[in-house]
């Protein structure tokens, strides 16, 4: 009977897949449209999740063209779907679909993306008729999604995945010193966050050159806002409810991140997922190589509970209100 019942939920699951429409969405951006993928079980009218992505030329699959190919966005809004979670995942404004959004994408601050995150509420909620919004965030995303919290309107709740419970000073310092590679260039670059951390900008005629796609001219101004920005003191002022997503092998972002924002706001519920990474991906080793490598495997599923954890705070939390 137990083994009838297994199978039965997954051939559910897999119905549910293939029933999932998918199709493209726009909201209205500062000079032009902002674009996302909006992933849609065609027998349910369920809960909608917004999902906002990570720090860098992330687009709204989770990918960029360097080495990062994981898709974990998309595979999170096909496992929502399973279980008649409809998702949208989208592109930053300036980048990808979202290019026309604004001249420079580096010109950006996260109140700007917050702005946008408020912005696709409520056109999501036009579109699907949804009373509110779940906001999932991840890495960077997860700061986006505390920003606009603090004044977002028919917000259902948070789900912060993979996000840093301090400064992104600190969070930088944390991963330079982690990795003995950068040994040579450690010093400069601490004294780069430093000076981004006072509100001044570095010259970067004499700094090393592995160094300047972190600290580049373009991007210093976000650095300077972003580094600013205190999530444990925005998470702290949240009255939505919480859910706090890490996994333990995510060699960026730690899991003491994640119980500094659970002690900043104790009603949040805290969700430690064994063997998984940044990119929620499972890794069963502490070797860093290994690590690294599932961000280009887009393949590989994601780490097991991710997504059901996801499922159940919804659930649960629905149910309460």
């Amino acid at each position: 009977m137990r083994l009838f019942s297994s199978v039965a939920v997954f051939a559910a699951a897999q119905a549910a897949s293939l029933a999932a429409v998918q199709t493209e969405i726009h909201a209205p951006g500062p000079n032009g449209s902002l674009t996302g993928t909006v992933l849609t079980p065609d027998f349910t009218k369920g809960p909608v999740v917004l999902v906002v992505p990570g720090s860098g030329p992330i687009d709204r699959d989770g990918n960029a063209s360097n080495a990062v190919r994981a898709s974990t966005y998309r595979l999170l809004a096909e496992g929502l779907a399973t279980h008649g979670i409809a998702s949208v995942r989208i592109d930053k404004r300036g980048l990808y679909g979202s290019r026309a959004a604004v001249s420079d994408p580096n010109s950006v601050t996260i109140g700007d993306y917050a702005d946008d995150v408020k912005t696709w509420i409520s056109v999501i909620r036009r579109r699907t008729a949804a009373p509110c919004v779940w906001v999932l965030g991840h890495s960077e995303g997860g700061l986006v999604a505390l920003a606009a919290a603090q004044t977002a309107s028919d917000l259902c709740g948070l789900i912060l995945v993979s996000t840093a419970g301090r400064p992104l000073g600190a969070v930088l310092r944390e991963q330079l010193r982690a990795n003995p590679a950068n040994a040579p260039i450690l010093d400069q670059a601490l004294s780069a966050i430093a000076q981004l951390e006072t509100g001044q900008r570095v010259d970067v005629t004499a700094i090393h050159p592995a160094l300047l796609p972190l600290f580049r001219p373009e991007v210093q101004g976000f650095l300077i806002n972003e580094f600013s920005i205190d999530p444990a003191k925005l998470i702290a002022t949240c009255r939505h409810p919480i859910l706090i997503v890490q996994g333990d092998r995510d060699i960026q972002v730690g899991v003491g991140d994640a119980q500094r924002l659970k002690q900043a706001n104790p009603t949040a519920t805290l969700a430690v997922l064994a063997h998984a990474n940044h990119v929620l991906k499972s890794v069963v080793s502490d070797d860093r190589d290994a690590n690294v490598a599932t961000y280009s495997d887009p393949d590989l599923p994601l780490a097991p509970g991710v997504v059901d954890v996801i499922t159940s705070f919804i659930s649960v939390s629905r149910k309460s209100r």
